[in-house]
């Protein structure tokens, strides 16, 4: 009632405040429910340390240089660049990461690389409020058959328009939305969004979102009509979550599909303000970690659901897509389990997906994964024996082209303002933030600075440097929220050297003080080691956000795919050269802190995510399974394993490293 109330008076010009006051501009616009968090402009958080490193890698890789690599598709050809080519999804996918990329590194040819696709996309608005391609393109080989009337591929241009605003305040940005937004709401109830094609029905969430972020800059009523239409049109994902029975039933539900759609009920509950929609999101993630769920907070998904068997694959675009929903939650909610989730994802699944040199990446990755070959495996949706290797189109290309936005958004995610106008480090990483505070002494906004220097997710130290203009260093008063993971149980924070009190509410410590110029907070999060049970009763073993896998010596080859089509040239094959068919006693995975030492390199390297660089090491002793061998490119499956505990030979030493280090591993082991 309370909210048909505030929508009635919205609608009539009116206001009412119905709760607490806040700092304006980060809360909601009435009837949307506030926010404690909100994200700073795009370009205010800066990549240090190994991060920097790890986004350099992207600027001269593929994210870089895709529209060179794959330019019959990101080349001038696009038709979202006003070429003949493809119309759909793959361009904007690109733009969706390289865009952040740009203006985190503040990178001025990267920001040339961006631009033509901003000015043609402003450009190509029709006086009806319609924008982008209008007719579809012939199929070419390599290219991918288009429908340039369909909602969804427009879903990934509103992030990206979004961002732009963000980073440049560019004035054509909001009345573009406003005029696309007003065509939506005009044409949606005779072309829902499943009317060419049904990712727009599933993936709604991105588009209702963009409609709620031009609802606070704006205010315009008729945005509040238009995302209640593209919520009913959008797959009901509050109701799968709650009542069905989609996340239990394999092939039910596309993989990438569900990442997307797993923020809609959160991203409606703003304007709903109906508490069953974060009830559908605990249980979804309950349904997932005891069905679908892999250790590295996915699902089995090639490209349809599996349950979580540690030989089914995963997409590289659930990972990417789900680290934005996650995003999305947190900063919506302010809960903070959804930032260990978000790292559980982006320091396991996502480094492991793609190479060093960020040149070429897998399709689908698995959790237990022996060799990196051409062979045929039993996924949902195979892609002649492609899927596994390390290439460029191969498997589906569309992770080629949507694989760019992972590590650019988390860096845009490390930290937030805060509704008492302080600034919140919410997830951990190198990383430098500018940004304006409000001092609670005096009222005056202050600019200030903070390094933010940390190995961390290997190390367990955190240190906070405050720096101060140069033209006003007087103190300044404001609160620092930090993020205290649910693995952490006994954190400790010092300020200069000095002990402080911690007081941990909903996850969150505030250090409020009048920072001075050079004053150093020290945040510890203590890593103890932990083991958990997964799919088929098998172990896992994790510290701090990471899981930990079997390293196996790795032989990278570089072959071609010969008379093959569709799939480029070359690709690197992985083989292992040391065992890998281990278990471990059931010891292990109850206490693992008796049974394995933690071993941390002396200096972190600048890249980490490799067998060779990997930060941290775990040995222990292994149990031999004898007769656990590769039968077509994979292990053989861990319930027969656990349950029969056949033919295990005595222990033998073993070292575990981060799973994201990995691109051959065991990280689910049978337990004896």
């Amino acid at each position: 009632m309370k909210r048909t109330a505030l929508l009635l008076l919205i609608i009539l010009g009116l206001s009412i405040d119905v709760r607490p006051q806040m700092p304006d501009g980060l809360w909601n616009r009435p009837p949307l429910s506030y926010k404690h968090y909100d994200q700073l402009p795009l370009g205010s958080i800066h990549a240090k340390g190994w991060m920097l490193e790890q986004l350099t890698r992207q600027k001269n890789g593929l994210t870089g240089h895709l529209d060179e690599v794959y330019a019959l598709v990101c080349g001038p050809r696009n038709a979202w660049l006003g070429g003949d080519g493809d119309a759909w999804e793959r361009g904007p996918y690109w733009i969706d990461g390289l865009l952040p990329l740009a203006y985190i590194l503040d990178d001025s040819g990267l920001k040339e690389k961006v631009k033509p696709w901003i000015e043609h996309i402003l450009t190509s608005q029709q006086e009806n409020g319609q924008f982008g391609p209008t007719v579809d393109r012939p199929h070419e080989e390599g290219m991918q058959r288009d429908n340039a009337q369909d909602w969804w591929p427009r879903m990934v241009v509103l992030k990206i328009l979004q961002q732009y605003y963000e980073a440049t305040s560019d004035k054509r940005v909001i009345p573009f939305l406003t005029r696309y937004f007003r065509y939506q709401l005009e044409t949606l109830p005779g072309k829902p969004l499943g009317h060419w094609t049904f990712w727009g029905q599933q993936r709604g969430g991105d588009n209702l979102q963009v409609v709620l972020w031009l609802y606070r800059q704006t205010g315009e009523p008729f945005l509040l009509e238009l995302a209640e239409l593209i919520h009913r049109q959008t797959l009901n994902w509050t109701g799968i979550f709650l009542y069905g029975d989609q996340l239990q039933r394999q092939l039910s539900l596309h993989c990438v599909n569900l990442a997307q759609g797993f923020k809609e009920p959160v991203v409606y509950y703003q304007l709903s303000g109906d508490k069953r929609q974060l009830e559908a999101m605990q249980s979804a993630v309950k349904t997932i970690r005891n069905t679908i769920g892999l250790p590295t907070g996915l699902w089995g998904g090639d490209e349809l659901l599996r349950f979580g068997e540690p030989t089914a694959g995963s997409e590289f675009c659930t990972a990417t897509e789900m680290m934005f929903s996650l995003e999305s939650i947190l900063e919506i909610t302010g809960d903070v389990q959804w930032a260990d989730y978000l790292e559980r994802v982006a320091f396991n699944a996502l480094p492991t997906q793609a190479t060093d040199d960020f040149d070429a990446r897998q399709y689908y990755q698995q959790t237990n994964q022996v060799a990196a070959t051409l062979s045929w495996r039993q996924f949902s949706t195979p892609h002649d024996d492609t899927d596994v290797v390390f290439g460029i189109l191969n498997g589906y290309a569309c992770c080629l082209c949507n694989m760019h936005q992972g590590w650019p958004k988390l860096v845009q995610n490390l930290w937030y303002k805060t509704y008492d106008r302080g600034l919140a480090a919410l997830v951990y990483g190198p990383s430098e933030i500018n940004a304006t505070v409000v001092d609670k002494d005096t009222r005056d906004e202050r600019r200030v600075c903070i390094t933010e220097e940390t190995s961390y997710p290997f190390s367990e130290t955190i240190r906070m440097i405050v720096n101060l203009e140069k033209k006003n260093s007087r103190p300044v008063t404001f609160p620092l929220h930090l993020r205290i993971p649910q693995w952490c149980d006994q954190p400790v924070v010092t300020v200069n050297g000095t002990l402080v009190p911690v007081t941990i509410n909903d996850g969150i410590v505030v250090e409020e003080r009048a920072w001075k110029n050079g004053d150093v907070l020290t945040l510890t999060l203590p890593m103890p080691l932990r083991g958990s049970q997964w799919y088929g009763g098998g172990g896992v073993i994790e510290r701090g956000p990471l899981v930990y896998a079997l390293k196996i010596d790795e032989h990278w080859q570089k072959k071609t795919f010969g008379n093959r089509r569709g799939f480029g040239e070359w690709y690197y094959e992985v083989t292992g050269s040391t065992p890998w068919n281990y278990g471990l006693p059931r010891r292990a995975v109850d206490h693992p802190e008796n049974y394995f030492s933690v071993n941390i390199a002396e200096a972190m390297p600048s890249y980490p995510w490799n067998v060779t660089n990997a930060p941290v090491t775990l040995r222990g002793k292994g149990l031999r399974m004898n007769d656990w061998t590769e039968v077509r490119g994979c292990c053989g499956p861990i319930s027969y394993f656990t349950q029969q505990g056949r033919d295990w030979s005595i222990e033998e030493p073993i070292e575990l490293i981060p799973y994201g280090c990995t691109s051959l591993r065991i990280a689910l082991f049978p337990i004896r």
